[in-house]
C-alpha cells in the first residue's frame, strides 16, 4: 500500500513528512495528504474496484495507510444510495437520492473519519488519543479506539444526547461531560494534550479523519454508475466531509475519472448556529465564531470550525450555497424523509431535506436535477431530545 507521500499545508502549500503524527501545519491550518496520482493513474481504474471489499478501504490506492496490519475495520462505508422518488415529488426534483449514512458502525459518517484516524495513529505510534465532540464522533472514536486497544479520552457537552453518551461510556473511553459547547470541550483537550501527551484527533487538527471522509466521495461516483450528481446537500458543522468529497473530486479528476465538472455544493446548518452561512452571505473567506449556538441537531451546534475557509473555498468554486435551516423545520422533515424513504433520519438529514425543499422553492435548484441528500446519521440517537424552536 503506498500511502501518503507528503503532507500540505492547505493554507500555503508548504510540505511536511507524512510518516509522523501531526497535527496542524505551523500556520495553524489543516494539512491534506497528498498521493503519486500519476503514479497510479494508469493502474488505479474504476474498474479495478469491481469485487473489491464492500467498505471504504477498497480506495486503499487514495488512503494514508501503509501497513495494512495496522487497518482498524469495523465495515465502515460503501452506505446504501437510497432512490427516493416520493422525496423528490415532494421537494419538486426529478431525482433525489439519500446518502443514508447511519448504517455506519456506531450509526453516523464518524466512523469513516474516526476509523482512517485511529487506524493512522496506531500506524504512527500513538498511545493516547482524545477530541471533543457533540456525540457521534466521541462514540465512533470510543469504538475505534478499543479495537485498537487504543484509550480514547472524549469531551462532550452536558446535554449531549443520551444514547451516544451510553455508547461512549460502553464502549471503554475516558469520557467527560461539561457545561458549554464544543469549542470548550476543545480547549479541555488541548489542555490533556500539553500535560499528559495524549495525540489529538480534533475536527481538520490532524490529516486523516478528513481522508476517511472523502471516500464519501468516491463511493457517489461509483454508485452513481460513474457519474456525479447535479446538487450535494450536506449538514455542516465541522466541514470535514464535504471538504474531504472536494479534494476527492479534485483527486479524481487528476485520476482521469471525470472532468472539471463538479456538484454544486450546499452546506446546511442550524438557525440557531450558522457561522459557515453567514459567512458565505456576506462573502467573508473565513467564518465568524456563532455567539450563543443552539440547536438540537447536536452534529451542527459547532460556533467555529478551523477548516471554515475550505469550506467557503468549495461553495464558491462550487457555484454552490449556504443555508440554514430552523430546528422545527428540520424536525418536520426527518418525519417526512422517513415516511418518503424508510429512512429514519438525524437532524441533521431533516434539515438537508428541508433545505432541499427550500432552494427548489427558491428556483437556486431546478426541478429537472438530480440531487443528493446526506443523513449523516439514525436518528435514534436523538430520541427524546426535542427541537429548540
Amino acid at each position: 500500500m503506498p500511502g501518503a507521500i507528503h503532507l500540505e499545508c492547505t493554507a500555503t502549500g508548504e510540505r511536511f513528512e507524512s510518516e509522523r503524527l501531526q497535527g496542524l501545519s505551523p500556520a495553524g491550518k489543516p494539512l491534506y495528504a497528498r498521493y503519486d496520482l500519476a503514479a497510479i493513474r494508469e493502474t488505479f481504474r474504476p474498474e479495478v474496484l469491481r469485487g473489491r471489499r464492500p467498505d471504504m478501504w477498497r480506495y486503499a490506492e487514495v488512503l494514508p495507510l501503509r501497513d495494512p496490519a495496522c487497518r482498524v475495520c469495523l465495515g465502515e462505508g460503501f452506505t446504501p444510495l437510497i432512490d427516493a422518488p416520493r422525496l423528490a415529488s415532494r421537494i419538486g426534483v426529478s431525482r433525489v437520492w439519500v446518502k443514508d449514512e447511519g448504517q455506519n458502525p456506531t450509526g453516523s459518517f464518524k466512523a469513516r473519519g474516526l476509523g482512517m484516524a485511529i487506524s493512522r495513529a496506531k500506524e504512527l505510534g500513538a498511545t493516547a488519543v482524545a477530541l471533543p465532540s457533540a456525540g457521534n464522533a466521541g462514540a465512533a472514536a470510543a469504538a475505534y479506539g478499543a479495537a485498537a486497544g487504543i484509550p480514547v479520552h472524549v469531551v462532550v457537552p452536558n446535554d449531549t444526547p443520551r444514547p451516544i453518551v451510553e455508547e461512549i461510556r460502553a464502549l471503554g473511553a475516558d469520557l467527560q461531560l461539561i457545561d458549554g459547547l464544543i469549542n470548550d470541550c476543545g480547549r479541555i483537550v488541548k489542555q490533556g494534550v500539553e500535560e499528559k501527551g495524549w495525540f489529538a484527533l480534533s475536527t481538520l487538527k490532524e490529516p486523516y479523519r478528513v481522508e476517511g471522509k472523502k471516500t464519501m466521495g468516491y463511493e457517489l461516483f461509483e454508485q452513481l454508475g460513474g457519474r456525479l450528481p447535479d446538487v450535494i446537500l450536506y449538514p455542516t458543522g465541522g466541514g470535514t466531509g464535504l471538504v474531504g468529497m472536494w479534494k476527492a473530486f479534485g483527486e479524481m479528476e487528476e485520476l482521469g475519472w471525470i472532468g472539471s465538472e463538479r456538484p454544486r455544493m450546499v452546506t446546511v446548518q442550524a438557525a440557531g448556529c450558522a457561522p459557515m452561512v453567514r459567512a458565505f452571505e456576506s462573502g467573508a473567506t473565513s467564518a465568524e465564531l456563532w455567539e450563543g449556538a443552539e440547536t438540537y441537531a447536536s452534529g451542527l451546534r459547532v460556533p467555529a470550525a478551523v477548516g471554515d475557509f475550505l469550506i467557503l473555498r468549495a461553495l464558491r468554486e462550487s457555484g454552490g450555497t449556504a443555508i440554514a435551516i430552523p430546528d422545527h423545520e428540520m424536525h418536520e422533515w426527518v418525519y417526512h424523509m422517513g415516511a418518503d424513504t424508510g429512512v429514519f433520519g438525524a437532524p441533521e438529514g431533516g434539515a438537508v431535506a428541508a433545505a432541499a425543499w427550500r432552494l427548489r422553492a427558491s428556483g437556486a435548484i431546478g426541478a429537472h436535477e438530480e440531487v443528493v441528500l446526506f443523513n449523516t446519521g439514525g436518528g435514534l440517537n436523538y430520541v427524546g431530545n426535542e427541537p429548540i424552536d
